[in-house]
């Protein structure tokens, strides 16, 4: 990443709005993204902010599976979920592979199931706190 970091009052330039530089050796310094880094994170969040988007996701999270199959078991057309699906193939979340006549899509990497599974671990959790 050639971006540099922003500086907290002309302050120390490892230093973000109060934040210190704490990434862990071998960890990049998410405070240090650039800015279209940035857009593309939130744009990616906002793909997951859509129920339809999130549970097709989550389908996926099993393994491969075809346009028909997540629209059978989400109660949705076709149409719609071959939409939803290409928007999150343009995001890099899921993948397709085409046997035959049909494609089946998957997850598409190790970090977006990492990033399904602990949020939803999180939300699972009780809080003491409420």
């Amino acid at each position: 990443m050639t971006a540099q970091k922003p500086t907290a009052r002309g302050g120390n330039p490892t230093e973000t709005a109060g934040c210190t530089d704490g990434a862990a050796p071998g960890h990049p310094d998410h405070a240090a993204l650039a800015q279209n880094e940035i857009v593309i994170l939130a744009e990616t969040f906002r793909l997951l902010g859509d129920p339809s988007r999130l549970k097709i996701l989550l389908s996926c999270m099993s393994g491969p599976i075809s346009v028909g199959d997540i629209a059978g078991r989400l109660d949705l057309s076709v149409s719609l979920v071959s939409h939803h699906l290409r928007l999150l193939r343009g995001a890099r979340l899921v993948r397709g592979e085409r046997q035959a006549k049909q494609i089946f899509y998957a997850i598409a990497d190790q970090h977006v199931r990492q990033v399904l599974e602990d949020m939803a671990t999180h939300i699972a959790e009780e809080h003491g706190d409420e």
